[in-house]
């Protein structure tokens, strides 16, 4: 079967007939490819959202005969990212046979237990709650799907209706229910009921579709989809303008991110009164067109419709009523004004658990916002990590274009409170949070580091990346930093063009680190340079040059940081990379040794000041780190290597010998200096951590 791009304006057509044809018949293989391709386009489903599966003949290793196994997204999984070890294979009758000891709604959660007996694949992830879905429908490939367009018609108030007007008697029709088996015996209900239909809609849900090969399903999920978009893209024209028109004038997009940057941090540390959180904005066209409308008061308290929508933002956000154009600029004041609407959304969010919890609900979970709306400059959202918080903003983003359709189709309709309560706080739910893997000892952190562009300071964002933070890394080179940069995967670093002797620049990169993950707890002041002369050779402009580098620089670094830190609240943790140099006296060394001391000494002064804050100031220094360290490339390596009567070539080895323990100093051993301060001396406060194999005329005591 071939088809035209061209037909679809509304989804991507992303099959490669080729790379289908590397696959084979190996129909697993070819499942996994549609799912992929599937998962690649945010309007057919979100991440983490909808699910695929196959069914194939295999050899039954009991008795060698062929019995037919269901293969299907695991619990937890990802169509877009899914692979062979994501995946669960089931006996499809022994599934099917659960009709027999099914007992009713109230014994759903006993049937997911079940599933496990019905495992082929040892190897299986476990099954997830839509395996019954899948399972009770004869067809060989199936997709259930999270699209817009889809949710839209489900969520409109004449839901069934419309699916009529649309698909006429191709489609089925089933009302909302919470996933599990009875939902899949209604799916098949529907199907005996109307033989010969290409899918079924599920209201306030999604959609199912199915075809007798991977392609077919594929092809008839996207016209499925393609016609409703049609038919909303028509309504909406119709209509001549969505929400009610605009409300609220949008700011300049500069001045969005000017004050969006601004408040990140208040906000973040709101969000935080539980467990700290990272965060995510954004001011897309789709999301400004509906923040600003006149329907905001009226459709964003009324929650999101899909499951998966609510499960990741909450059952609705929070509205700020702060004008647009509102000075931000003291934080006393704005908290003032946000604090309030924190406790009211906090207070709501604790009446509606008290209001629909049952006697074996787990307890009320984190009651702060996910999603924060600020008419006139955009959408805030806040979860544990950058993922799971920049996810959250596309399924919200995912929720508008539902009320759009719906809107325009009709009316858009939510799930009764208690309908969301019994997904949002559902024991199988509450079972897989409880799987996650344990977070790692600096998630939910955020970390600025100057001089990451390479050496000690790419080292150190490395480490406290490894350990779970968040990144934003700072230098003057931007090759360097786009180079560092492609190492990390998505949602953990960012990058800024930095130069630490300029106040403005350093401004930059916190409205980035702000801006970027929603404020900053780790600052670590890498950059630096260092010039080797003895006092006569020695200049005014190596002088000036290193006191700007390492001091000035660091002293506006960290008061800009302490600045953000003060608005978040959640204390943090500042880092000066100094040297042995400004401890021990030695020649050639007046201009940088002394730069180094004045960076030591700045860290115990700011200890004193900032430890009634949490704010945790210590230094570690480094000492003969050659391999890997940028200043080892210039004229420094030179000047140490004459001060010292031998040559370039011979200093790695000079500097192993010199020191107690005869070892080789590496930028990744300054980076565990730096993690110790950070991940695990949390109280410590106004030290130094010597990094240089043990030098005993460079101990601090």
């Amino acid at each position: 079967m071939s088809i035209d791009i061209k037909e679809f304006k509304h989804v991507n057509y992303l099959w490669d007939e080729e790379r289908a044809l590397e696959l084979g018949d190996d129909q697993v293989a070819l499942f996994l490819y549609r799912s992929n391709i599937l998962g690649a386009d945010l309007r057919i489903t979100n991440y983490g959202g909808g699910n695929t599966s196959c069914k194939t003949i295999e050899k039954d290793p009991l008795n060698g005969g062929d019995v037919e196994v269901m293969w299907i997204k695991g619990s937890g999984g990802d169509i877009g990212t899914l692979d062979r070890s994501g995946i669960a294979g089931l006996y499809t009758e022994r599934l099917r046979n659960l009709k027999h000891v099914y007992r009713g709604l109230h014994d759903e959660d006993r049937m997911v237990g079940l599933f496990n007996h019905c495992i082929y694949d040892l190897d299986s992830r476990a099954p997830s709650i839509d395996t019954p879905l899948h399972g009770l429908l004869p067809f060989k490939h199936i997709d259930h799907l999270h699209p817009d367009a889809l949710i839209a018609v489900a969520a409109a108030k004449d839901s069934e209706r419309v699916t009529k007007e649309i698909w006429g008697d191709t489609m089925g029709w089933v009302p909302w229910q919470r996933p599990g088996f009875d939902l899949g015996l209604q799916l098949e209900k529907c199907l005996n009921d109307n033989p010969g239909i290409r899918g079924i809609v599920l209201g306030s849900h999604g959609l199912f579709t199915w075809g007798d090969t991977s392609h077919e399903c594929y092809i008839n999920s996207l016209e499925v989809i393609e016609k409703a978009s049609d038919y909303i893209e028509k309504k909406i024209k119709g209509k001549g303008s969505v929400f009610g028109g605009a409300k609220v004038k949008s700011l300049p997009s500069e001045g969005r991110k000017e004050k969006a940057a601004r408040l990140m941090p208040l906000l973040r540390g709101l969000c935080s009164s539980e467990k700290r959180m990272i965060g995510h904005f954004t001011d897309a066209d789709v999301v400004m067109e509906y923040i600003n409308s006149n329907d905001l008061q009226r459709l964003a308290p009324m929650g999101t419709s899909c499951p998966d929508h609510f499960l990741r933002t909450k059952i609705q956000p929070l509205v700020l009523t702060l004008d647009p154009k509102e000075d931000v600029s003291d934080p006393e004041e704005v908290l003032k004004k946000l604090e309030p609407a924190f406790e009211q959304y906090r207070k709501e969010y604790k009446e509606y658990y008290e209001n629909c919890k049952h006697d074996n609900s787990p307890a009320m979970r984190d009651p702060n916002p996910v999603i924060i709306i600020y008419p006139g400059v955009g959408m805030f959202s806040f979860s544990k990590d950058k993922q799971t918080t920049r996810v959250a903003s596309e399924f919200y983003v995912n929720a508008i274009n539902v009320m759009r359709g719906a809107e325009a189709i009709s009316a858009y309709t939510s799930l009764p409170r208690q309908e969301a309560f019994d997904i949002e706080y559902w024991l199988l739910e509450e079972a897989k949070l409880q799987r996650m893997p344990k977070e790692k000892p600096l998630s939910r952190k955020i970390a600025l580091v100057t001089g990451a562009g390479g050496g000690i300071g790419k080292a150190i964002a490395d480490k406290l990346a490894e350990q779970g933070a968040n990144v934003v890394l700072a230098d003057i080179a931007e090759d360097r930093l786009k180079e560092a940069i492609g190492t990390y995967k998505r949602d953990v670093a960012g990058y800024v063009v930095c130069d630490v002797t300029d106040k403005k620049s350093i401004q930059e990169a916190f409205k980035t680190a702000c801006l970027e993950f929603g404020g900053v707890d780790i600052i670590i002041h890498s950059a630096g340079l260092a010039i080797s002369k003895p006092l006569e050779e020695t200049t005014s402009e190596d002088w000036d040059l290193l006191q700007n580098v390492l001091v000035k620089g660091q002293f506006e670094l960290f008061k800009q940081g302490v600045e953000v830190m003060d608005k978040q609240d959640l204390g943090g943790d500042i880092i000066s990379i100094a040297s042995k140099n400004g401890l021990v006296s030695g020649p050639n060394n007046v201009a940088y040794g002394t730069a180094k001391a004045a960076q030591q000494h700045m860290v115990r002064l700011l200890a004193a000041e900032l430890g009634p804050k949490d704010i945790r100031v210590n230094t570690v220094n480094p000492d003969g780190v050659i391999v890997g360290s940028k200043i080892w490339e210039g004229e420094w390596a030179e000047g140490r290597a004459k001060a010292y009567g031998i040559k370039v070539e011979e200093l790695p080895a000079h500097y192993a010998k010199r020191n107690l323990m005869n070892k080789i100093i590496y930028p990744g051993d300054i980076a565990n200096g730096v993690f110790a301060l950070v991940g695990i001396l949390d109280k410590s406060t106004g030290s130094i951590i010597n990094v240089d194999g043990g030098m005993a005329n460079a101990f601090v005591r």
